[in-house]
């Protein structure tokens, strides 16, 4: 690396987190607080007893 380009590194880690935090009020969506993890025991059970008849 030149001294350009070591002189520029803090320039570019403030830009990527302005723009990140830019990125997160325009586009609020979080899949991850969406997540389901799939089913739960009453429904595990409604199919086992669906399956037994």
């Amino acid at each position: 690396m030149n001294s350009m380009e070591l002189a520029l590194q803090p320039l570019r880690r403030y830009l990527a987190r302005l723009v990140a935090l830019i990125d997160g009020i325009i586009n609020p969506y979080r899949p991850e607080l969406y997540y389901m993890r799939g089913p739960g025991p009453k429904c595990r059970a409604r199919r086992q007893a669906a399956l037994r008849d």
